[in-house]
């Protein structure tokens, strides 16, 4: 598993919007969610910033079943 470190600088994207969503999902609820979970955020983290752009701020969604699970709690997370 990659260490919270790491994951804490792939959060962070240079746009303030990918910025908050992803360091909020991570600080809030990351933790304690299950290993499944884990592994499917970082995978979300690997795609380009226009992807996760599409996904977290468009209703576009992805052809990956989890990662659409993934956006949807990461969006709750902020709200």
């Amino acid at each position: 598993m990659t260490s919270i470190s790491k994951i804490r600088w792939q959060c962070r994207r240079g746009m303030r919007e990918l910025d908050e969503l992803l360091s909020s999902y991570l600080e809030n609820k990351y933790q304690e969610t299950s290993d499944k979970e884990k592994i499917a955020f970082n995978e979300l983290l690997e795609l380009s910033d226009p992807e996760l752009v599409k996904l977290l701020l468009t209703p576009y969604q992805s052809d990956v079943p989890l990662i659409n699970e993934m956006v949807g709690k990461i969006k709750k997370t902020k709200l």
